[in-house]
């Protein structure tokens, strides 16, 4: 998102150098990158005038300090603004859904039709279920697109989340009632009403939603919108910010989008947090949206806390004590192990999902390698895996030419990525020899050392 921001700040700060002071003469070469990379990148001129405005006044008269260069420093004051732009300034609590009605909450999902509403609702009733731990019903109030109501049964399913049937005929108010009334029945917690969209903006649309709405008085009123629209995108958030009282917006696709000013237009036209963002097509690719965590994305700082949650939720915490535990007590690190290894790596997001997250730099030094080749390689690797005998997972060093040439087989592959992957495998066991006897434990404390804020 927004990379032509960071290159440019990048080039930027590297030739801002010895100034003890930032003024205007020192800023205005960074400030001009600035104001052109989110023109390029799609963000409404009044925005962009509001930022630049901002970002000069915070930054003039400071002080350069410490080790800090001042094109660092005054990274740091557009990334503050940068957060605040996308809703900082509002609270800790303005991203969150509210609860605060008595059971179920009523979500009503709005916006045009084609940016992703149907299968963002199957999202959140994802996120609700297994983040928030909520009882979660949807419904399909789209009777123009039959298609819609039997997407949206397929990925509340998919979800494990419950769905209330409709039908084309049913009219969309009766359908909002009708699902409420079923909800309360069966003491849900959250109702998520997916609504009609439009290829384009009409008045009998917004009036059939404001009767949807005035009909069942949701608690959270969430403009779905695609991060790809650019400044269409601002058109859009207008017409349903007039027609509605919204409470917040969700950005779809916004993996897809380098630019990324949708993100930056839309929190500026409606004054309203954005709190979801769509990061994959994947039913679990909704994250909460966080402004301090996305500025330091958008300026190649990386997002580290959000590689920690994806290792925290990829990760199954019992199976790496039992891995520890048994290479500590002089086990061996076996082939069943090894798979177990590269599946949390996947459930991670994989080594392009990983690397998004991480800062600039890294990006950089691993800008050439083919990361969808990486991925690949290692679904073909558990592959191999898969195509071993139970002894031969156990015990590696069995596997001679005859098995080799029958795995292959098997597994699909040419003898030579047999040889390879035992090759990755035999790294791996001698990295974990050197663990034993503590060793886990210092290199723990070796990272701890690195990590500030896990003293």
């Amino acid at each position: 998102m927004l990379d032509n921001l960071t290159q440019r700040l990048a080039k930027v700060v590297k030739t801002m150098r010895g100034e003890a002071r930032l003024t205007e003469a020192n800023t205005a070469e960074m400030l001009r990158e600035v104001r052109m990379a989110l023109l390029e990148a799609d963000v409404a001129l009044p925005a962009v005038r509001e930022f630049i405005a901002k970002v000069k006044e915070k930054a003039l008269g400071e002080e350069v300090i410490g080790s800090l260069s001042p094109g660092q420093a005054l990274v740091g004051v557009v990334q503050r603004e940068l957060a605040a732009l996308m809703g900082a300034d509002l609270g800790p609590d303005a991203t969150q859904l509210s609860f605060a009605q008595q059971p179920p909450a009523i979500i009503l999902m709005a916006g045009l039709q084609g940016v992703g509403k149907t299968t963002t609702t199957g999202k959140l009733a994802k996120y609700l279920k297994e983040q928030k731990k909520k009882k979660v019903l949807t419904v399909s109030a789209d009777v123009y697109r039959p298609a819609a109501i039997a997407q949206l049964e397929s990925v509340t399913r998919q979800v494990g989340a419950d769905f209330f049937p409709t039908t084309a005929n049913d009219k969309p108010v009766d359908i909002a009632r009708n699902a409420l009334d079923w909800a309360k029945k069966h003491y849900h917690d959250v109702l998520i009403i997916d609504t009609a969209g439009r290829l384009g903006i009409d008045e009998a649309m917004m009036q059939e939603i404001a009767a949807v709405h005035a009909a069942v008085n949701p608690v959270e009123t969430l403009f779905v919108v695609d991060a790809m629209l650019g400044q269409d995108a601002i058109n859009t958030a207008k017409a349903f910010n007039d027609a509605l009282p919204l409470t917040g917006v969700v950005l779809t696709k916004l993996d897809g989008d380098s630019r990324g000013g949708a993100a930056l237009s839309v929190r500026h036209v409606t004054g309203k947090p954005i709190k979801f963002a769509g990061v994959s097509e994947k039913l679990d690719g909704l994250e909460a949206f966080d402004p301090s965590r996305m500025a330091n994305r958008v300026l190649g700082m990386g997002d580290i806390l959000a590689l920690v949650e994806e290792a925290r939720k990829g990760v199954d915490a019992e199976a790496a004590t039992e891995l520890a535990n048994k290479i500590k007590g002089g086990g061996k690190f076996d082939m069943n192990d090894f798979k177990a290894q590269l599946t949390q790596m996947k459930k991670m997001g994989g080594m392009s999902g990983l690397l998004d997250k991480l800062p600039a730099q890294f990006q950089q030094a691993a800008s050439g390698a083919n990361m969808d080749q990486a991925e690949k390689q290692v679904r073909r690797m558990v592959g191999i895996i898969d195509s071993m005998t139970p002894g031969e997972r156990a015990k590696p060093e069995l596997i001679k030419a005859n098995r080799k040439r029958r795995i292959a087989a098997g597994a699909g592959v040419q003898v030579q990525e047999v040889n390879r992957m035992l090759n990755q495998y035999d790294q791996m066991q001698t990295m974990m020899k050197k663990l034993k006897g503590g060793g886990l434990m210092k290199m723990m404390r070796g990272m701890k050392g690195m990590m500030p804020g896990l003293r």
